[in-house]
């Protein structure tokens, strides 16, 4: 039996992705809402999600097996802070951060580059890169977009973070431009080491790791110009990434601001790439970039929050310390099947916070990363089923 061309060529395409399925795919979508599978080096991660934190290579107050259970799928580390404390090349020896912090999950590595922002006042900033003085012992560290690589290559990141400069929301103009120039730069020279082969390359006597199973993911900035944004967005996508963020957001400008910001960059950035909006944030906040066309997620809240009593519940916050919970002895939100939830009260869970209880930590951590982790697995079945903006009423009329 013969075979046309046409038909040859279709089954070795099928065939080909059978073997090499692309990085990023795209499932469904529900108006601009995607919902998609991002393929990395420890497995498939199903988009929209959200990173729980774990900046030292542990989740505050929980286990890497309980993210696991609650629907966790990946765990954001710090480059920073790991590089001062263990180090990069005790990591290595452990055989990377994933055997290290015993999480067999994908782990997305930021750069250092947010702590250019946070931690200006002990920072000098040059061409080269960033020096730092060390938060813990006052020692100069010296950062640069190749080492910022080296480092996350070492520590066995799945997904590896350019090193770029955040501005500060209230920064001038022509501060902002010099910013995004140097920005684009150390974007080059990231992208340049790692297509270099790094992983022939020795430092320390220690062999870094190929690139070839990792994605690398660029950071456009711009600050609050939309003009600079898509001159960022551009800059970047000519370069070409496994990946797109958008960072210097949520950092002190009003919301509108940063929606009005979304809706000039996201629709730029290519559509078989994954889109990440860093260090954000709310559920209402993350339902408004979802909507945008927003893949991935990564905020403090959820844990931080936890453990100053800050609870998020389907009705709303609870602000588990007010009198108003003492002799409250129902569940803390009777829609969630947390471990939490289903076996203490209110009245128990405000025991525990006003005595000062460590369980309390725990508890609250607990609940607070299922809700996140649930709230996505419920934004995934909504745009499956082309119901997003349906959902996100329902959502924000219940939480509001």
């Amino acid at each position: 039996m013969a075979f046309s061309h046409d038909f040859l060529k279709r089954i070795s395409r099928i065939l080909f992705l059978c073997y090499n399925p692309p990085m990023f795919q795209l499932l469904n979508t529900s108006k601009d809402a995607r919902r998609g599978i991002l393929q990395t080096a420890h497995g498939e991660v199903q988009t929209p999600f959200f990173m729980t934190i774990g900046t030292v290579g542990a989740i505050k107050g929980l286990i890497p097996s309980e993210i696991r259970e609650l629907g966790g799928q990946v765990i954001l580390s710090n480059t920073y802070h790991l590089h001062l404390r263990p180090g990069e090349d005790t990591v290595q020896k452990a055989g990377g951060l994933h055997p290290f912090m015993n999480w067999d999950g994908p782990i997305l590595t930021d750069s250092g580059g947010y702590q250019v922002f946070s931690l200006s006042g002990i920072r000098k900033l040059s061409e080269k890169g960033v020096e730092f003085q060390s938060h813990l012992n006052g020692e100069k560290i010296f950062l640069t977009p190749e080492k910022a690589i080296d480092i996350q290559l070492k520590l066995g990141s799945d997904i590896v973070m350019v090193l770029d400069e955040c501005p500060a929301a209230n920064k001038d103009r022509r501060y902002v431009e010099k910013s995004l120039e140097l920005t684009t730069r150390w974007a080059k020279r990231c992208k340049t080491r790692w297509g270099d082969g790094v992983g022939s390359m020795e430092q320390n006597n220690t062999q870094l790791p190929a690139t070839s199973s990792k994605l690398l993911f660029s950071i456009v900035q711009g600050g609050m110009h939309p003009d600079l944004r898509k001159k960022s967005a551009q800059q970047l996508i000519d370069i070409g990434f496994d990946g797109y963020a958008i960072g210097g957001l949520s950092v002190g400008e009003p919301n509108e601001v940063m929606y009005s910001i979304l809706d000039e960059v996201v629709p730029i950035l290519p559509e078989d790439k994954p889109r990440y909006l860093m260090g954000v944030g709310t559920p209402q906040d993350i339902l408004e970039a979802v909507e945008r066309g927003v893949d991935m997620f990564d905020c403090v809240l959820p844990t931080r929050n936890a453990r100053h009593g800050h609870l998020y519940t389907s009705q709303g916050i609870v602000r588990i310390k007010r009198a108003e919970f003492k002799d409250d002895f129902s569940p803390l939100d009777p829609e969630c099947k947390c471990y939490t939830c289903q076996n203490f009260t209110k009245a128990y869970l405000r025991h525990l916070h006003v005595a000062g209880e460590i369980l309390s930590l725990r508890l609250n951590t607990l609940h607070n990363v299922a809700f996140y982790l649930n709230t996505m697995q419920q934004i995934r079945q909504a745009i499956e089923e082309n119901r997003f903006a349906e959902f996100k009423r329902a959502f924000l009329e219940k939480f509001d």
